[in-house]
């Protein structure tokens, strides 16, 4: 060890008596203040950011400054390796080394060290940026930083090791220097070649550094990164030393060819056993856990034992989304499944490509008088598809039943013989599932989904009308990521005049019927509500002589008249009410919202009132606001002159509750039903409406989750990040720009030359 260190001491000395380290450290300082230093005067006059920490140091989006000079740092250490052994070879001095009685490890060994200081000298550059963030940022999120670098320091120190073999192989510095470039360059961009032909993905994904930097820039330290770049090291330091000793040994071709072969099968063989899921250890650094899933999912993926889960992807090349899901795009696939597989290493993933028609194809092709397989040999050779690997319709169909899926790319996944849709999402701007999706399919893979009925009789609400005033949207649209249906829910109608309620339903939902109902029906609905049925009845202005007679024994009783908002921008039976207490003790994850005073949009909602002694307990779940807002006796007339209070003729002001949940115990269980003067708030017009900041979508399936006892939705909520702010003032980004512009770059060019002038010299 004394003899590694008395080496590693004299190359560094000859390596700061040259210009080229210190040039290198102030390119590289320069290079770095010339993307990050522009950004603080943003911090100054915006302090709403989120996770600044991330945002300015590892951001891919915002070009943070980790990130931005990853795929650079390469071009750095070809000059300070190319003359680490070539050196030694061009002056002759190897011949002293191989005479002397230090073994050849040793000066390998030595050298690396050296090297191993430089890059720390180059991580301590790199760490003066990361200073500001830390005196300026309350809350600096240390460990993700502290992660991040040493993931800089792993990638550095194996470029160090190739460059130092490949300057053991030429006499020339130049051509060591081009050489290693050209290596480096090689593991910086392999791993975009052959992304779209499986065993070339595989082994260039293998060999790609970056990418595993870039996976543990993002916070989440794993085993099988580090591991792999202590390999790279290793085997380019063996290579190195194997190449010394047999320019002092004569040995066969195939002697050494052994001899490297044992070298690289060793490595590749720690390489593959540490990336098996079951070996791999994971630490997510990010103060909130952004990297792991929540601990519900992992609850999830717990309670499925040792048994697979298999995902099965569906994608059809004659549409759209496969652009999204072509086999170029697997490693990043697969890169989606990891936190799952984290927990769960039995999940098996395939792929299935196939062709099909798709929704108004058929239509179109008529209509141009053009035949199905004229369609697909025009769109195979524009797209470049290779048929030869798609499945024909008929093949897929009698795979899998895909009718209803719109054609797109769709997961399938299997447990214990059930199975169940994981879809994609369009438009969205996230294409894929997210945790809450994928953690809902894969619970319903265990569980009976949550089925919620919606009554059809009386003109009510359908599920799968696309109207304003329908609910197609939230229930039943399968493209959208926040309808129930993608949530773990089941969606069914039933006819109350026709038909039996179900048993054994989450509940039943009532919404805006316009006729009476017969007493038949009405009989239904007392005996579902006498056995502890959970019910949400939703009516409308107007409607209060319909409605009623249903509310009548829970107590409950919509108001005559209509609520009216004042308002400068809406119309006044546009009412906003704020979520009130009895919203977060129904969904507590909607405490935020009721914080910031979040509202729901109702037009034409009617108030209620409620019996405090009745046969429930009764909580308010949205009021009015009493300043604002009054209930309108008699007509509301709008196409005139705006609404007027007028106390002589009836109208009230107050706060006024319009939406109320009703809970009792029966049955051994607690019975839950929700009752709203408006049923407009869950319509497909609401639930899109872009003009006015509402809660209406996370209230709706808010209501949902209290039916269904908190199976679902999953909540995959994490905790807010405190790093928001900076303290940064204009004059303190003053004084940071004139360090980092001129006093520290100047600094490190003069320490440099001083160190010069002081050997030339001696």
């Amino acid at each position: 060890m004394k003899k590694i260190i008395q080496i590693a001491r004299l190359e560094l000395s000859l390596l700061f008596y040259s210009p080229i380290a210190w040039l290198m450290l102030l390119i590289l300082f320069v290079q770095m203040s010339m993307g990050f230093t522009p950004k603080l005067p943003e911090l100054v006059r915006g302090q709403g950011f989120s996770g600044l920490t991330e945002r300015l140091y590892m951001s891919i989006d915002y070009a943070g400054v980790l990130s931005a000079i990853l795929d650079k740092l390469y071009l750095y250490i070809p000059l300070i390796t190319m003359g680490i052994i070539s050196r030694e070879t061009s002056s002759g001095s190897i011949k002293l080394l191989y005479s002397s009685p230090v073994k050849l490890n040793q000066v390998v060994y030595g050298k690396f060290t050296a090297m191993l200081v430089y890059n720390l000298m180059i991580i301590g550059v790199i760490a003066l940026f990361v200073l500001i963030g830390a005196i300026y940022i309350p809350h600096f999120d240390y460990p993700h930083i502290l992660v991040a670098l040493f993931a800089i320091y792993l990638m550095l120190n194996a470029f160090a090791a190739i460059g130092i073999f490949v300057s053991s192989l030429t006499t020339y510095q130049a051509v060591a220097a081009i050489s290693t470039f050209l290596a480096l360059g090689f593991m910086n961009y392999i791993g975009t070649v052959g992304q779209g032909i499986d065993f070339i993905r595989d082994l260039t994904h293998s060999l790609s550094m970056p990418s595993r930097t870039a996976r543990m820039l993002a916070g989440l330290l794993n085993s099988r990164d580090v591991i792999y770049y202590f390999v790279i090291s290793g085997m380019f330091l063996a290579f190195t030393i194997t190449k010394l000793e047999l320019e002092r040994l004569s040995k066969t071709v195939f002697q050494q060819v052994i001899r490297y072969g044992l070298i690289l099968a060793i490595g590749l063989t720690a390489t593959y056993v540490s990336s098996r899921q079951q070996m791999i250890g994971y630490y997510d650094a990010t103060a909130t856990k952004q990297n792991t899933i929540s601990k519900n999912t992992q609850e999830i993926l717990r309670k499925m034992g040792d048994e697979p889960v298999e995902m099965t992807e569906y994608i059809n090349g004659l549409e759209d989304s496969y652009n999204q899901a072509t086999p170029k795009q697997r490693i990043a696939d697969i890169a989606r499944w990891e936190p799952y597989l984290r927990f769960k290493p039995n999940i098996k993933l395939k792929w299935v490509y196939y062709y099909d028609s798709i929704p108004g194809l058929t239509v179109q092709l008529k209509q141009q008088k053009v035949s199905f397989n004229y369609y697909v040999m025009f769109m195979s050779n524009l797209l470049k598809l290779d048929l030869r690997k798609f499945l024909t319709p008929a093949e897929i169909k009698k795979r899998i039943n895909l009718e209803g899926e719109n054609a797109r790319v769709v997961m399938q996944l299997k447990y214990k013989g059930k199975t169940t849709f994981l879809r994609t999402f369009s438009p969205d701007t996230y294409f894929w599932p997210k945790e809450a999706e994928t953690g809902a399919a894969l619970k319903r893979l265990m569980v009976n989904a949550p089925k919620v009925v919606f009554a059809t009789d009386g003109y009510q609400r359908g599920m799968d009308k696309v109207g304003d005033r329908d609910y197609k949207t939230l229930t039943n649209t399968k493209l959208s990521r926040g309808s129930m249906i993608n949530q773990g829910f089941d969606v069914d109608s039933v006819s109350l005049e026709r038909g039996e309620i179900p048993a054994g339903i989450a509940a039943l939902v009532i919404a805006d019927p316009k006729v009476a109902f017969s007493q038949a029906a009405l009989t239904k609905l007392r005996k579902y509500i006498s056995e502890g049925g959970n019910l949400m009845i939703a009516g409308e202005t107007g409607k209060q002589g319909v409605v009623n007679p249903l509310l009548d024994s829970l107590g409950v009783k919509m108001l005559e008249g209509t609520l009216v908002q004042e308002s400068k921008d809406y119309a006044n039976d546009l009412v906003a009410p704020n979520l009130a207490a009895g919203a977060i003790a129904m969904t507590p994850e909607l405490q935020p919202f009721y914080l910031q005073k979040w509202v729901v949009s109702m037009p034409g909602a009617a108030a209620l009132s409620y019996d405090p002694k009745g046969p429930f307990v009764v909580h308010p779940l949205l009021t009015t606001n009493a300043e604002s807002s009054w209930l309108k006796n008699g007509k509301l007339v709008l196409d005139s002159a705006a609404a007027v209070f007028d106390a002589r003729a009836g109208d009230q002001k107050g706060s006024f509750p319009t939406a109320l949940m009703l809970t009792r115990n029966r049955n051994n269980k607690e019975q839950r039903i929700m009752v709203s003067g408006d049923a407009d708030f869950l319509s497909n017009a609401e639930l899109s409406r872009l003009n006015m900041t509402t809660i209406n979508a996370g209230f709706a399936l808010g209501i949902f989750k209290w039916f269904a006892y908190g199976e679902f939705p999953i909540d995959t909520s994490r905790p807010d990040r405190k790093d928001n702010a900076t303290t940064l003032t204009k004059g303190s980004v003053k004084t940071i720009q004139i360090f980092y512009y001129g006093v520290i770059p100047g600094a490190i060019f003069l320490l440099g030359m001083v160190t010069l002038i002081r050997r030339k010299r001696k």
